[in-house]
């Protein structure tokens, strides 16, 4: 038997990925990832935060509670229609993960994605030293396979 796997969310290609650690789409990034998606489909993702496991099992009182889960519904509801008005073909998911680069990245490559275009929450250096730089760590999973750019807010 074993575990069941995890929902993949869709599968089309894509040109671009257009991300988000949590926060709002600003309009740069929004704009980018139309020009770029231009004729073609793009992904629009958000991630929700999970904040640990317990026992190495997923723990109610560490997964996001149904206000943020809904928060980031909107997030992607909101970029979908600016997206569709654009004239861009557009599909979106949530992503509930510890780790927003690792996601990004593996749903990047499972798409084929040329471009990642990522809208982070900008953090003080102390932050970014204890959780990491989303953007660089993004860069470093993708290894050049596809081109990172990202804005913060």
């Amino acid at each position: 038997m074993g575990l069941p796997r995890r929902p993949q969310g869709p599968d089309a290609p894509v040109a671009v990925v257009l991300a988000s650690t949590g926060v709002p789409f600003g309009e740069e990034a929004l704009r980018a990832a139309a020009e770029a998606g231009r004729g073609e489909r793009v992904a629009v993702v958000s991630i929700a935060k999970l904040y640990g496991y317990a026992f190495g099992l997923p723990n109610p009182g560490l997964m996001p509670t149904p206000k943020e889960r809904e928060a980031q519904a909107r997030v992607v509801g909101d970029a979908l229609d600016r997206l569709r008005r654009w004239g861009v073909t557009a599909d979106a998911q949530v992503v509930i993960t510890r780790n927003p680069a690792k996601s990004i990245a593996r749903i990047a490559r499972r798409r084929g994605a040329r471009e990642v275009a990522l809208q982070a929450r900008q953090g003080s250096r102390m932050r970014f030293l204890v959780e990491g730089d989303p953007a660089a760590g993004l860069r470093r999973r993708l290894r050049g396979r596809c081109e990172v750019r990202a804005w913060y807010s």
